[in-house]
């Protein structure tokens, strides 16, 4: 199953996209903005957090690609969440609920954005998606 992000709007302070499933349109998402970040980041040593300077930690969205999803234990939410695996410069990627960007951490938020800079009826979309994702064997999302 292959998700895709299409970012649509590039705020100073967030990022809005539309989030489609095998190409079906699913929901809005609210993300970080959006920060122009090098490929890698060399001084980061794996498994610890990044250090390079254009990043703004809890701040900055994800880079765009492609990255494997899978379900992983989260001790914050404390409920296994879509996981996005090795996201350069970034740990701990979800996807999830919330209202803002400020409720992101780098993490994509989904839910309806008909309130300019917020996400409505975030946890229904949510619970939607992850009833969808739960038993799909192989899962990527295209994040452009």
């Amino acid at each position: 199953m292959e998700l895709t992000l299409r970012r649509k709007f590039k705020g100073l302070s967030y990022t809005i996209g539309d989030l489609s499933i095998n190409g079906k349109f699913f929901c809005n998402t609210i993300e970080d903005t959006v920060r122009d970040l090098p490929s890698t980041c060399p001084e980061t040593p794996r498994g610890r957090s990044c250090t390079c300077k254009e990043k703004v930690y809890a701040k900055t969205a994800i880079p765009a690609g492609k990255y494997k999803i899978t379900f992983k234990y989260s001790p914050r939410f404390k409920r296994r969440m879509p996981y996005l695996h090795d996201v350069p410069h970034f740990l701990g990627i979800l996807i999830h609920s919330g209202n803002t960007e400020a409720d992101s951490a780098g993490c994509i938020i989904v839910g309806e954005n008909t309130v300019k800079g917020k996400m409505l009826n975030s946890r229904v979309t949510f619970q939607r998606l992850s009833a969808i994702l739960e038993n799909e064997k192989e899962i990527s999302i295209r994040i452009v």
